[in-house]
């Protein structure tokens, strides 16, 4: 096991998900292969300490491990995965990006290095793999040393996490990253249409009223939609209204409860639809206490 394995094994002892002592920042480890299932990954850079797991989005297949970091710039939809082992277990750090830091590393990044060109026009993926290098690695482990104690978590984390940013952004893939944090960019302002459409799942949301807020027609908007999720906005919202329902019901809610509280109006339409999505019946899923990453 590597000190990096090492150290993330010591913040997540069991199986699960587990804070840290530095607030946006969590542990995740399993000890067993988990099979491609459904689920929502949120925005936030995913760096894996030991094992690996594999995305499926639409027609692409990403594998992220520790020579890759997976960085999410948007939240998304996706199938997941996971290899793992009692012998190996993967375990992954998940650091969540803070807008504000985020554009503070920017505007000193821009004052000495070139920066991605064309940001506003060019198509930006919501997600990418970094390269992992020696200094990137350097300061991974010098974060987890730092979350092994309240004291310098509270220090240093801060200083720390803003350099694993720079780090990342000045990998060769990161221009989404640069894109996130420019406000006229495709990429922002889609980010912005997925925070309403994340505050509001449960209400009814149309395409035209998306188009609208960030400023686009509808097709243009459709269009930079599918090219940042991968999915269309219709798509996309009805994935996150069924793995929203999913939470509920492993929280004890009931099938009709949990329906009407993510937007349906027909429980019967809402039991096809989370059986075709996750090839279970709403009413196995309550009875179910494996949470799943």
């Amino acid at each position: 096991m590597s000190d990096i394995a090492r150290l993330m094994a010591a913040l997540a002892p069991k199986a699960g998900t587990f804070p840290t002592v530095l607030p946006g920042i969590r542990i995740f480890r399993t000890d067993s292969y988990q099979s491609r299932r459904p689920m929502c990954y949120w925005q936030g850079i995913m760096i894996v300490g030991q094992g690996c797991k594999r995305l499926y989005l639409e027609d692409k297949i990403l594998e992220y491990n520790a020579q890759k970091p997976l960085v999410m710039t948007v939240p998304m939809p996706v199938e997941c995965e996971t290899f793992a082992s009692a012998a190996e277990p993967t375990l992954v750090m998940i650091v969540d990006i803070d807008p504000q830091l985020l554009s503070r590393v920017i505007h000193q990044l821009s004052q000495y290095h070139n920066l991605p060109v064309t940001l506003e026009l060019s198509r930006q993926p919501g997600l990418f793999l970094a390269q992992n290098n020696e200094l990137l690695e350097c300061c991974i482990e010098r974060l987890l040393h730092t979350l092994q104690s309240p004291l310098e978590a509270c220090v240093l984390g801060e200083g720390i996490v803003q350099e694993l940013l720079f780090r990342i952004l000045l990998t060769e893939d990161a221009a989404p990253l640069y894109a996130l944090a420019s406000a006229h960019s495709r990429l922002a302002r889609i980010d912005k249409a997925l925070q309403f459409i994340h505050r509001h799942y449960s209400d009814t949301v149309e395409v035209e009223q998306l188009a609208a807020l960030v400023n686009m027609s509808s097709s243009a908007f459709h269009r930079c939609f599918r090219e940042v999720t991968s999915s269309s906005p219709i798509q996309y919202l009805k994935k996150l209204r069924l793995n929203r329902a999913r939470e509920l019901l492993l929280q004890g809610v009931k099938v009709k409860q949990a329906a009407t509280g993510v937007g349906y109006e027909s429980a019967a339409q809402f039991s096809r639809e989370f059986k075709r999505y996750f090839n279970q019946s709403p009413g196995s899923c309550a009875k179910t206490l494996e949470a799943w990453q």
